[in-house]
């Protein structure tokens, strides 16, 4: 009979074990549809019990992460696709390592001049001239999210000369020399707008996740903000904080 000690320590291997198998997935490492080593095959790399890796299964698929398929093991899941804030990715570099083919098409594309807020956000002066477009972004051909961006003036050049079904833009400023570095999120709720609601074709006031964000070069300046409108159902961010 196990003692109480050994069932806690079981359950922290359990969970330490669920911990790195999630972040394996988010990683790339197994993509959506994939199917995960045998638990068998698991036990063995992680040097502990079939028991265990089970309970470490089961507490993966909780999140959403994995679904089991009778008489033929755990796969990937197709959805609630989950990105995590543990680094800054973006969303083309996101969907290529979970084997999804992005997408974009740029529909409005627009110079304008820095409001306050803008001018504020984006370090420059008021009324300097900016660049906005919204795009459509795609997963496998499905339009799933409302991009939004306000471009900082040094890199409008660079986003200017895109074309509008460019599924990468991170991929567009790289060759320019630009990387982003750093990135600050902000998550919310949000109706959809008629506008909103059209181009993703919902009912006007569904609910979208919404994701504000601003990224930074590698010299401090700011690169871009925006917004990006999500269908419900669609994805799940997930932030992990860990004070050991």
């Amino acid at each position: 009979m196990s003692s109480p000690a050994d069932n806690v320590l079981a359950r922290s291997s359990a969970r330490d074990i669920g911990d790195d198998l999630r972040r394996r997935i988010l990683d790339g490492e197994f993509v959506t549809g994939a199917r995960l080593p045998s638990e068998h095959a698991l036990a063995d790399e992680y040097k502990t019990s079939r028991a265990t890796i089970r309970t470490a299964l089961a507490a993966v698929a909780r999140r959403g992460l994995i679904e089991s398929h009778r008489n033929a093991g755990w796969f990937v899941s197709l959805v609630d696709q989950v990105q995590g804030f543990d680094r800054l990715r973006s969303f083309s570099q996101w969907a290529e390592s979970r084997g999804i083919r992005p997408g974009g098409r740029i529909i409005e594309c627009e110079r304008v001049h820095a409001t306050v807020r803008e001018a504020r956000l984006l370090r420059v002066a008021l009324g300097a001239q900016l660049l906005r477009f919204t795009r459509l972004r795609l997963l496998d051909g499905r339009v799933v999210m409302i991009e939004r961006s306000t471009w900082a003036p040094w890199v409008m050049p660079v986003i200017a000369a895109m074309p509008h079904d460019v599924a990468s833009t991170t991929r567009v400023l790289e060759a320019a020399g630009i990387q982003a570095v750093r990135g600050t999120h902000r998550i919310s709720a949000v109706p959809a707008s008629s506008h909103d609601a059209r181009m993703l074709g919902v009912r006007r006031s569904s609910p979208l996740l919404a994701i504000e964000r601003s990224t930074f070069a590698r010299d401090g300046r700011v690169v871009e903000f925006g917004e990006d409108r999500y269908l419900p159902g669609e994805f799940a961010f997930e932030m992990t904080v860990d004070q050991r």
